[in-house]
């Protein structure tokens, strides 16, 4: 079996096997965290537990990303400049108990079921919003080739440090360099930036991208 035929199967098949049998292993975690999290986020104001954002999938697909919901009742919608969500560490709109699992990225744990569903991947580019298809240029739109993740190549190497369109180039690159080698060293990066809470917020996107040219990892 050559080297380029078995990334292929990776790519169409494995990928997919893995992905679901990490996530059912997952699955009991998970709910140990929903039954300690849960709580908190409901008495916090009374509110629903979770946040379904309508994001991009696979080809364009329009499904629902679970999170747990980190932001007060009826908080407005901000945007950077980019058309990117606004995310800041001094954000009103944030809970108590929402800053603490933006920063340790607990609310995006509810993912994994998304993954079961085959909405998602552990580890893919992260899905943009539905509006936001309409602002692709040339081949930008290549995002959508295959399932989006929970993280990727940019949040394990640049999180929030980089400007949105810089993340669709890096989102393309993952794509024409995807293999099972280059997700493991994805996934145990993003674990490191997890555990040190690396760039988790917003600060400066502006006119960062001639130091963040991917260069292959």
């Amino acid at each position: 079996m050559s080297l380029e035929w078995g990334e292929k199967m990776y790519k169409l098949f494995f990928k997919r096997v893995f992905d679901l049998i990490l996530s059912i292993v997952a699955l009991p975690f998970w709910i140990l965290i929903l039954a300690l999290v849960g709580p908190f986020i409901y008495f916090q104001d009374k509110g629903n537990i979770f946040y379904n954002a309508p994001r991009l999938g696979k080809n364009g697909k329009v499904f629902k990303m679970y999170k747990f919901r980190s932001m007060k009742l009826n908080a407005p919608d901000l945007r950077n400049e980019d058309g990117s969500t606004f995310n800041s560490e001094d954000d009103p709109r944030l809970t108590r108990i929402g800053k603490f699992i933006r920063k340790t990225s607990l609310d995006e744990t509810p993912q994994l079921l998304n993954i079961i569903k085959g909405d998602m991947s552990i580890i893919g580019p992260r899905p943009d919003l539905p509006e936001h298809y309409k602002l692709y240029v040339g081949n930008e739109e290549r995002k959508l080739e295959i399932r989006p993740g929970v993280t990727g190549y940019n949040q394990a190497y640049f999180r929030n440090t980089v400007p949105w369109k810089e993340r669709i180039k890096n989102d393309i690159y993952y794509i024409d360099h995807l293999t099972w080698w280059m997700d493991i060293k994805i996934f145990f990066k993003t674990a490191v930036s997890v555990l040190k809470r690396e760039d988790v917020f917003v600060t400066d996107q502006r006119e960062k991208s001639d130091s963040h040219t991917p260069t292959g990892i």
